[in-house]
């Protein structure tokens, strides 16, 4: 930063492109070069790092990034230990665990009368096509036994769930009933331990599917709030803590907030995230959740420093994505996973002592 208005940078000397480059290769290329190809070289290598100091690292997921199969993607970066927690959307979630019970999903149209679709009792997605009954009435119905068992085993003893204790359960169940668990990243989730926040739940068809059971006094305590007191948790143990943005919306501002909420409201623990990848398309002169800036986040104490651990890549998810999981997949060894949906609420317990006993003082 202290030289970026000086005539001192890297010279660029056009890059030789050759057939069969590795990923490697061409993420060095994209370096050498200019706009977007170099904001995601500096993404590449910036998600290393991540790797590399053992930063306690979230994704987040926006956008229709399940529907299109890049859900076992993710399973991939988990089951490597690159991937400490999630927040998503209810509906990446809800897609998501179509593959792995086999339900259909498939290339369709973007240029379509959905007219005739919603004859056809047909789903669109863009350019992709699920059938409401065979895949969607077939998930709901799964689901809504998922979450009536919860409230079946539920004890006096045990405190309100949070949506990362839904999607534990969703997860077991598709783990030891579905037949293609290795298709989900939320088997993935669970079998590692991996948690999983929904904090739009309302917003998605998981959240849709709550409604029967509100109405037969089957619904178990499922407390939002629980979800900003785990995840800032998280945020309070890691001595480094890394997020990767797919896209922007509810769940970027989830895992930004978490900063926020310790500094300004808990009072116990100032700074904020270390680093920070967003892919997104979205503009930021609009004001738009989705494409304010990694920067702007630092006036809100979301992250340590504006001037440093933090890029932006603008276009699609979709393509950027796989190309970032390919590298560190490449350059990187696996690392122990954290394992932390068994340490939250352990984590919780010792932050509320902590920001009770400051309250005294």
């Amino acid at each position: 930063m202290d030289n970026k208005h000086t005539f001192t940078g890297k010279k660029i000397d056009p890059p030789n492109i050759f057939p069969n480059m590795s990923i490697s290769e061409l993420i060095s290329f994209y370096g050498s070069t200019g706009f977007n190809a170099r904001r995601l070289s500096e993404a590449a290598n910036m998600f290393k790092k991540m790797i590399e100091t053992d930063a306690t690292t979230c994704l987040t997921i926006s956008g229709a990034m399940t529907p299109i199969g890049l859900g076992k993607s993710i399973s991939t970066l988990i089951e490597k230990g690159f991937i400490d927690w999630i927040i998503t959307t209810g509906a990446n979630a809800y897609h998501d665990l179509h593959f792995a019970y086999g339900l259909p999903v498939r290339q369709g149209h973007f240029d379509v009368d959905d007219d005739v679709l919603y004859s056809q009792q047909i789903v669109r997605i863009y350019d992709v096509y699920i059938k409401e009954v065979e895949t969607l009435q077939h998930q709901d119905d799964l689901i809504q036994d998922t979450i009536r068992n919860m409230g079946k085993k539920k004890v006096d003893s045990m405190k309100d769930f949070s949506t990362s204790d839904l999607s534990y359960r969703l997860g077991e169940d598709a783990c030891y009933h579905s037949s293609f668990p290795d298709k989900s990243f939320m088997v993935s989730a669970f079998k590692n331990e991996v948690p999983v926040y929904i904090p739009s739940i309302t917003d998605s068809s998981i959240g849709m599917n709550m409604i029967p059971l509100l109405y037969e006094s089957a619904l178990p305590p499922i407390n939002l709030l629980s979800d900003i007191s785990e995840s800032a948790a998280i945020l309070w143990k890691s001595k480094i803590s890394a997020g990767i943005e797919l896209g922007g919306g509810v769940p970027k501002n989830f895992f930004q907030q978490t900063g926020p909420t310790l500094y300004q409201i808990l009072k116990i623990k100032e700074g904020g995230h270390d680093y920070v990848i967003q892919l997104t398309d979205a503009r930021p002169d609009t004001g738009g959740l989705s494409g304010a800036t990694i920067q702007e986040g630092k006036s809100w104490g979301k992250i340590k420093t504006s001037h440093s651990g933090n890029v932006i890549v603008y276009g699609d998810s979709s393509v950027y994505f796989p190309l970032l999981c390919s590298y560190v997949l490449s350059e990187c060894k696996p690392r122990k996973p954290k394992k932390l949906y068994h340490m939250k609420d352990k984590f919780v317990k010792e932050m509320k002592k902590n920001y009770l006993k400051k309250k005294q003082q």
